[in-house]
């Protein structure tokens, strides 16, 4: 199979595994998700819904968030890990996004990755899902399954998502993410991973899978 067969393959289970997708991270709009995904980091999903309906009962805004000091902020995220470092982004954004979006996530992939503690899979996180803007953020699922499908080198997540946009036509881009990474965690996992029991890895997986 070459790798636009594999692609093919790899899109069409997936759409038969995950119809309708949601995203995993609860949000209200475009700043709560970009709050939401920067805690994702080195963090669960289920830990950041948890957490952020404490946060947002307090700051839900903008203009709000900037209000809140940046140990307020700090205490709350604690359980998220990373918090000095996202409290302190967290801060910085809602003040920024005030001061020259006027209150408004700005749809910009640049103006969103000049954002502190906002790097580029958080920005296409963003514009995907908050704008309908297709994009194809990276995470370690993702980058994960395509070295293991052979559709990348796997050499760095930059070289991944060049590669996936490739091979994927953009309407597919930002579904297509979402069923990656629920597939990743359901069925392909980084350990104890049986890929002749794989819908996809048996199929379209690396040969030294099955060593």
């Amino acid at each position: 199979m070459t790798k636009k067969q594999k692609a093919a393959f790899a899109a069409t289970k997936l759409a038969e595994l995950y119809p309708r997708i949601t995203i995993p991270l609860d949000h209200q709009d475009p700043f709560t998700l970009l709050v939401a995904v920067l805690l994702s980091a080195q963090c669960t999903d289920k830990k950041v819904n948890e957490i952020t309906p404490l946060l947002f009962a307090k700051a839900r805004t903008p203009q709000q968030m900037m209000k809140l000091s940046v140990e307020e902020i700090r205490d709350i995220i604690r359980p998220c890990g990373l918090s000095p470092m996202k409290s302190k982004g967290i801060h910085g954004l809602s003040k920024l996004i005030v001061e020259e979006h006027g209150g408004v996530v700005p749809e910009d992939m640049a103006a969103l990755e000049r954002m502190p503690s906002v790097g580029h899979k958080t920005a296409s996180v963003v514009m995907s899902q908050a704008f309908g803007v297709p994009a194809f953020p990276v995470d370690t699922h993702i980058h994960r399954l395509a070295y293991r499908w052979t559709l990348s080198t796997g050499k760095n997540v930059e070289r991944t998502e060049a590669d996936l946009k490739r091979l994927f036509p953009e309407d597919m881009w930002n579904a297509l993410h979402l069923r990656i990474i629920y597939f990743g965690r359901e069925h392909c996992p980084a350990q104890r991973h049986d890929p002749l029991k794989c819908p996809i890895c048996s199929v379209i997986g690396r040969k030294d899978l099955f060593r």
